[in-house]
């Protein structure tokens, strides 16, 4: 039997997930493995749930309670996996470069529906209660900010340096004049009109060229277009709430 396409590809793109059945099978404890790989244990226990439910059978048998507090162990199908992705992993260091070259193909590949996908790396991450504010240094040279829970920080292994792909939908992008104030919190991308593509119905597409050289699609209304004169080569704003930028990483 293959191992599902969903299950593969979260065992591809997070190997924290693999290293962390690794530990399973290892010490016997799901709390221990989490220690071991750098998880907390909400983490570890929301990784194993999402494992388990991506297969056709649980990879890890789990009790909880009793005398030693409960335990964990890699079901047939669990022990069977490992080996596949230990099997898979070797053959990919054979087959493909180094880690900037794997980095490259995981953004190249993505397949998501937000339109705007603008790669870079983590500058900073800040608490902010159970959410954190993560600050990423585009390619261009532009910073953005995005607002995820402290779980997704974890699920994403991100930390400082690491290379990630802010995501951001067309109509969540505030079109605005580059005088225009900006909310607390929000992002500021400036730029220049590239192009502008009208609709036989609904909002203009609206191209901007960076300085940095990445291009945001943003939607604006006719009057909006009317407003601000916007034109091939005129200067604009957008505007983004860090809540509305989403993050991915790379394999």
């Amino acid at each position: 039997m293959s191992l599902p396409d969903a299950l593969a590809h979260q065992l591809l793109r997070q190997p924290r997930r693999f290293a962390l059945l690794e530990r399973i099978a290892a010490d016997g404890s799901i709390s221990r493995a989490a220690r071991a790989v750098g998880l907390s244990y909400k983490a570890a226990w929301d990784a194993v749930d999402a494992l388990n439910n991506l297969a056709d059978r649980p990879l890890v048998a789990r009790s909880v309670g009793g005398r030693g507090g409960g335990g964990a162990q890699l079901t047939e199908e669990g022990q069977r996996v490992l080996a596949l992705y230990q099997r898979l992993e070797r053959a990919r260091a054979l087959l493909l470069g180094g880690e900037d070259d794997l980095q490259l193909l995981g953004r190249l590949l993505l397949r998501t529906s937000a339109r705007n996908q603008l790669s870079g790396r983590v500058l900073v991450i800040e608490t902010e209660g159970h959410n954190d504010r993560v600050t990423l240094a585009l390619n261009g040279g532009e910073r953005i900010q995005a607002q995820i829970t402290h779980a997704s920080t974890e699920a994403l292994e991100l930390r400082e340096g690491v290379a990630a792909v802010a995501l951001i939908k067309a109509g969540w992008l505030d079109v605005q004049a580059p005088s225009a104030p900006v909310a607390p919190g929000d992002n500021r991308l400036d730029g220049q009109v590239e192009q502008v593509l009208p609709a036989d119905e609904g909002p203009a597409e609206v191209r901007i060229l960076l300085p940095g050289g990445q291009v945001l699609c943003a939607l604006a209304t006719a009057e909006r277009l009317q407003t601000l004169a916007l034109a091939p080569g005129s200067p604009v704003s957008v505007r983004v709430a860090a809540s509305q930028v989403l993050l991915g990483t790379a394999l």
